[in-house]
Protein backbone atom coordinates (compact mmCIF):
# COMPACT_ATOMS: atom_id res chain seq x y z
CA UNK A 1 0.00 0.00 0.00
CA UNK A 2 1.69 3.44 -1.26
CA UNK A 3 -0.09 5.20 1.45
CA UNK A 4 2.64 3.64 4.17
CA UNK A 5 5.61 4.97 2.45
CA UNK A 6 3.95 8.28 1.37
CA UNK A 7 2.95 8.82 5.01
CA UNK A 8 6.10 7.72 6.03
CA UNK A 9 8.19 10.03 4.17
CA UNK A 10 5.87 12.70 4.91
CA UNK A 11 6.48 12.10 9.06
CA UNK A 12 10.43 12.14 7.82
CA UNK A 13 9.69 15.66 6.49
CA UNK A 14 8.20 17.61 9.50
CA UNK A 15 10.61 15.61 11.86
CA UNK A 16 13.79 17.10 10.11
CA UNK A 17 11.65 21.04 10.22
CA UNK A 18 11.00 20.45 13.90
CA UNK A 19 14.66 19.69 14.22
CA UNK A 20 15.40 23.06 12.12
CA UNK A 21 13.13 25.14 14.34
CA UNK A 22 14.82 23.74 17.24
CA UNK A 23 17.59 24.75 16.32
CA UNK A 24 16.76 28.32 15.37
CA UNK A 25 15.23 28.28 18.86
CA UNK A 26 18.23 27.44 20.75
CA UNK A 27 20.46 30.04 18.70
CA UNK A 28 17.84 32.80 19.95
CA UNK A 29 20.80 34.71 21.98
CA UNK A 30 23.65 33.72 19.45
CA UNK A 31 25.27 36.56 18.05
CA UNK A 32 24.70 37.27 14.45
CA UNK A 33 23.03 34.01 13.85
CA UNK A 34 20.61 34.09 10.87
CA UNK A 35 17.04 31.49 11.02
CA UNK A 36 17.45 28.90 8.41
CA UNK A 37 14.18 27.49 6.77
CA UNK A 38 13.66 23.89 5.97
CA UNK A 39 12.11 23.49 2.17
CA UNK A 40 10.64 20.26 0.84
CA UNK A 41 9.76 19.17 -3.20
CA UNK A 42 7.44 16.37 -4.00
CA UNK A 43 9.00 13.46 -5.43
CA UNK A 44 8.68 11.25 -8.27
CA UNK A 45 5.09 10.22 -9.67
CA UNK A 46 3.70 6.95 -11.36
CA UNK A 47 2.23 7.92 -14.50
CA UNK A 48 -0.43 5.55 -14.49
CA UNK A 49 -2.41 7.45 -17.44
CA UNK A 50 -0.20 10.19 -19.13
CA UNK A 51 -2.05 13.63 -19.59
CA UNK A 52 -2.55 13.68 -23.41
CA UNK A 53 -3.25 10.16 -23.48
CA UNK A 54 -5.24 8.97 -26.79
CA UNK A 55 -8.59 7.38 -25.70
CA UNK A 56 -8.05 4.26 -27.51
CA UNK A 57 -12.31 3.95 -27.89
CA UNK A 58 -12.75 6.85 -29.24
CA UNK A 59 -9.83 9.00 -30.51
CA UNK A 60 -10.15 11.61 -28.23
CA UNK A 61 -7.30 13.42 -25.93
CA UNK A 62 -7.48 12.60 -22.20
CA UNK A 63 -7.19 16.02 -20.67
CA UNK A 64 -5.61 15.01 -16.77
CA UNK A 65 -4.87 11.90 -16.38
CA UNK A 66 -3.89 9.57 -13.58
CA UNK A 67 -0.45 10.58 -11.49
CA UNK A 68 -0.07 9.20 -8.41
CA UNK A 69 2.71 11.14 -6.04
CA UNK A 70 5.05 8.84 -3.78
CA UNK A 71 5.71 11.80 -1.09
CA UNK A 72 8.10 14.35 -0.22
CA UNK A 73 11.89 14.71 0.29
CA UNK A 74 14.24 17.56 1.41
CA UNK A 75 15.16 19.79 -0.81
CA UNK A 76 17.33 22.33 1.19
CA UNK A 77 18.05 24.14 4.41
CA UNK A 78 18.59 27.48 3.13
CA UNK A 79 19.53 30.46 5.61
CA UNK A 80 17.15 33.48 6.23
CA UNK A 81 19.56 36.26 5.68
CA UNK A 82 18.25 39.21 7.79
CA UNK A 83 19.98 41.90 9.64
CA UNK A 84 19.36 40.93 13.11
CA UNK A 85 18.98 44.39 15.81
CA UNK A 86 21.95 45.63 17.31
CA UNK A 87 22.37 45.72 20.92
CA UNK A 88 24.19 48.29 23.11
CA UNK A 89 27.41 46.62 25.02
CA UNK A 90 29.67 49.40 25.42
CA UNK A 91 32.97 47.92 24.76
CA UNK A 92 35.34 49.00 22.67
CA UNK A 93 36.22 45.37 20.84
CA UNK A 94 32.60 44.27 20.23
CA UNK A 95 31.54 45.63 15.97
CA UNK A 96 28.45 44.92 14.46
CA UNK A 97 27.88 45.57 10.42
CA UNK A 98 25.06 47.63 9.87
CA UNK A 99 24.29 46.62 6.25
CA UNK A 100 25.95 43.54 4.42
CA UNK A 101 29.08 42.05 4.49
CA UNK A 102 31.56 39.19 6.85
CA UNK A 103 34.47 39.98 8.76
CA UNK A 104 37.07 37.07 7.62
CA UNK A 105 39.00 35.42 9.91
CA UNK A 106 42.19 32.97 9.90
CA UNK A 107 41.95 29.40 11.01
CA UNK A 108 44.29 27.57 12.49
CA UNK A 109 45.06 26.03 9.12
CA UNK A 110 45.44 29.01 7.20
CA UNK A 111 41.64 28.50 5.43
CA UNK A 112 40.09 32.16 5.65
CA UNK A 113 36.82 31.90 7.40
CA UNK A 114 33.39 34.61 7.05
CA UNK A 115 31.43 35.79 9.91
CA UNK A 116 28.98 38.40 11.68
CA UNK A 117 30.24 37.69 14.92
CA UNK A 118 31.73 40.84 15.91
CA UNK A 119 32.51 39.82 20.08
CA UNK A 120 36.16 40.74 19.41
CA UNK A 121 38.60 40.07 21.98
CA UNK A 122 42.46 40.82 22.85
CA UNK A 123 45.15 38.21 23.77
CA UNK A 124 47.93 38.96 25.52
CA UNK A 125 50.04 39.94 23.06
CA UNK A 126 47.28 42.52 22.17
CA UNK A 127 45.97 40.89 18.99
CA UNK A 128 42.28 40.80 17.80
CA UNK A 129 40.81 37.50 17.89
CA UNK A 130 37.20 36.14 18.09
CA UNK A 131 35.74 34.40 20.53
CA UNK A 132 37.49 31.41 19.64
CA UNK A 133 41.06 32.99 19.44
CA UNK A 134 41.01 33.19 15.74
CA UNK A 135 42.90 35.95 14.24
CA UNK A 136 40.77 38.63 12.83
CA UNK A 137 41.92 39.11 8.77
CA UNK A 138 44.06 41.34 8.33
CA UNK A 139 45.72 40.85 11.80
CA UNK A 140 45.79 44.37 14.08
CA UNK A 141 47.66 44.56 17.23
CA UNK A 142 46.92 46.83 19.98
CA UNK A 143 49.99 48.14 21.83
CA UNK A 144 50.20 47.52 25.61
CA UNK A 145 50.66 50.83 26.37
CA UNK A 146 48.06 52.19 24.31
CA UNK A 147 44.90 53.40 26.89
CA UNK A 148 41.99 53.33 24.02
CA UNK A 149 40.83 52.16 20.45
CA UNK A 150 38.65 54.07 18.51
CA UNK A 151 37.40 52.01 15.02
CA UNK A 152 34.86 53.88 13.00
CA UNK A 153 32.75 53.29 10.68
CA UNK A 154 35.00 52.02 7.90
CA UNK A 155 36.64 49.90 10.24
CA UNK A 156 39.81 51.82 11.04
CA UNK A 157 41.51 51.12 13.95
CA UNK A 158 43.04 53.97 15.96
CA UNK A 159 44.84 53.69 19.23
CA UNK A 160 45.11 56.38 22.20
CA UNK A 161 47.92 56.89 24.26
CA UNK A 162 49.00 58.46 27.52
CA UNK A 163 51.70 60.69 26.61
CA UNK A 164 50.37 62.33 22.77
CA UNK A 165 46.60 63.18 22.29
CA UNK A 166 47.28 62.47 18.38
CA UNK A 167 46.10 58.96 17.39
CA UNK A 168 47.75 56.10 16.04
CA UNK A 169 45.68 54.43 12.91
CA UNK A 170 46.72 50.90 13.82
CA UNK A 171 44.88 48.86 10.59
CA UNK A 172 41.75 48.71 8.78
CA UNK A 173 38.89 45.89 9.06
CA UNK A 174 37.96 44.81 5.95
CA UNK A 175 34.28 43.52 4.82
CA UNK A 176 33.59 40.63 2.07
CA UNK A 177 30.50 40.03 0.03
CA UNK A 178 29.25 36.84 -1.83
CA UNK A 179 27.44 36.75 -5.14
CA UNK A 180 25.27 34.31 -3.47
CA UNK A 181 25.76 34.46 0.77
CA UNK A 182 23.15 31.37 0.76
CA UNK A 183 25.48 28.99 -0.81
CA UNK A 184 28.08 29.58 2.54
CA UNK A 185 28.82 26.21 4.39
CA UNK A 186 28.23 26.68 8.31
CA UNK A 187 31.19 25.03 10.02
CA UNK A 188 29.80 26.13 13.64
CA UNK A 189 31.29 28.87 15.88
CA UNK A 190 29.02 31.42 14.15
CA UNK A 191 31.88 31.00 11.35
CA UNK A 192 30.97 30.18 7.62
CA UNK A 193 33.50 29.19 4.29
CA UNK A 194 32.87 29.90 0.87
CA UNK A 195 32.00 27.35 -1.31
CA UNK A 196 31.49 26.74 -5.66
CA UNK A 197 28.26 27.82 -4.88
CA UNK A 198 28.66 31.31 -2.79
CA UNK A 199 31.52 32.17 -5.28
CA UNK A 200 34.57 33.65 -4.25
CA UNK A 201 34.94 36.24 -1.46
CA UNK A 202 34.81 40.28 -2.54
CA UNK A 203 36.78 41.75 0.02
CA UNK A 204 36.27 45.99 -0.07
CA UNK A 205 35.93 48.77 2.69
CA UNK A 206 33.23 49.04 4.62
CA UNK A 207 30.65 51.12 2.88
CA UNK A 208 31.46 50.73 -0.38
CA UNK A 209 30.76 48.15 -3.36
CA UNK A 210 27.39 47.46 -1.31
CA UNK A 211 28.85 46.57 1.98
CA UNK A 212 27.84 47.79 4.79
CA UNK A 213 29.28 50.10 7.90
CA UNK A 214 30.62 49.19 11.29
CA UNK A 215 29.25 50.28 14.71
CA UNK A 216 31.70 49.89 17.82
CA UNK A 217 30.53 49.61 21.05
CA UNK A 218 27.70 47.15 19.25
CA UNK A 219 26.81 43.65 18.56
CA UNK A 220 24.42 41.94 16.12
CA UNK A 221 21.45 40.17 17.55
CA UNK A 222 20.06 36.86 16.38
CA UNK A 223 17.59 37.25 13.91
CA UNK A 224 15.48 34.43 15.08
CA UNK A 225 11.67 35.73 15.40
CA UNK A 226 10.43 33.35 18.62
CA UNK A 227 6.53 34.13 17.97
CA UNK A 228 6.72 32.95 13.96
CA UNK A 229 9.10 29.64 14.92
CA UNK A 230 6.80 28.72 17.50
CA UNK A 231 3.76 29.01 14.83
CA UNK A 232 6.20 27.08 12.11
CA UNK A 233 6.42 24.14 15.14
CA UNK A 234 2.90 23.85 15.91
CA UNK A 235 2.20 23.65 12.12
CA UNK A 236 5.36 20.81 11.94
CA UNK A 237 3.57 18.92 15.42
CA UNK A 238 0.22 18.82 13.39
CA UNK A 239 1.22 17.62 10.37
CA UNK A 240 3.43 14.98 11.68
CA UNK A 241 0.44 13.93 13.35
CA UNK A 242 -1.61 13.61 10.67
CA UNK A 243 0.67 11.64 8.62
CA UNK A 244 0.78 9.12 11.43
CA UNK A 245 -2.85 9.01 11.24
CA UNK A 246 -2.27 8.15 7.53
CA UNK A 247 -0.38 5.45 8.54
CA UNK A 248 -3.17 4.29 10.78
CA UNK A 249 -5.81 3.98 8.13
CA UNK A 250 -3.84 2.41 6.12
CA UNK A 251 -2.67 -0.27 8.54
CA UNK A 252 -6.41 -0.39 9.43
CA UNK A 253 -7.64 -1.12 5.57
CA UNK A 254 -4.52 -3.72 5.14
CA UNK A 255 -6.01 -5.43 8.12
CA UNK A 256 -9.67 -4.82 6.54
CA UNK A 257 -8.23 -6.46 3.92
CA UNK A 258 -6.76 -10.12 5.96
CA UNK A 259 -10.04 -10.60 7.00
CA UNK A 260 -12.15 -10.81 3.99
CA UNK A 261 -13.26 -14.37 3.65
Amino acid sequence: MRALKIAATGMSAQQMRVETISNNLANMSTTGYNARRAEFADLHYQQLIRPGTVNASDGTVLPTGVQLGLGVRPAAVSIHLEQGSLAVTGNDLDLAINGTGFFQVTLPSGQIAYTRDGALKRTAEGLIVTSDGYPVSPEITIPDDARSISINAEGEVYAYFTDTEEAQLLGQFDLASFTNAKGLEAIGSNLFVETEASGAALVSTAGLDGLGLLRQGYLESSSVDAVREITELIEAQRGYEMNAKVISAADQMMGATTQVR
